[in-house]
């Protein structure tokens, strides 16, 4: 299982992945934060980026996700990470240490990160 950020969630569902990424996800089951869900529904209201939440398609890739929650865990380790940055992004990452499970993110703060599990080719 992968846990992805909200970025590469959003690239999967247009279809913009890279190949690499595209050949990881292939074989992986897909999970993500509780959080991703709410900025992809925010990113869609602010209208900066064009997805019909409620699109046949879309919600299919959605409703096949592994939803992890924000518990009490995460968010203290979110509070102990070796970088700064969006909160969500913080939850995702710290997601990611609780639940060991490797993250798929092209972020590159996120990336230079020795404490968040990162998928191989994320490296």
């Amino acid at each position: 299982m992968l846990n992805l950020d909200t970025h590469l969630l959003i690239f999967a569902v247009n279809g913009d992945l890279r190949s690499e990424e595209r050949k990881l996800l292939s074989i992986n089951r897909w999970s993500v934060s509780a959080i991703v869900l709410w900025e992809l529904a925010k990113l869609v209201q602010l209208g900066r980026i064009d997805m019909d939440l409620d699109d046949r398609d879309v919600r299919h890739v959605l409703a096949r996700l592994h939803v992890w929650p924000i518990d009490l865990e995460i968010a203290k380790v979110s509070t102990r990470l070796d970088f700064r940055g969006d909160p969500a992004d913080e939850i995702i990452a710290a997601t990611s240490i609780v639940h060991d499970i490797p993250l798929v993110t092209r972020d590159r703060t996120i990336r230079r990160s020795q404490l968040v599990p990162l998928a191989a080719m994320a490296r």
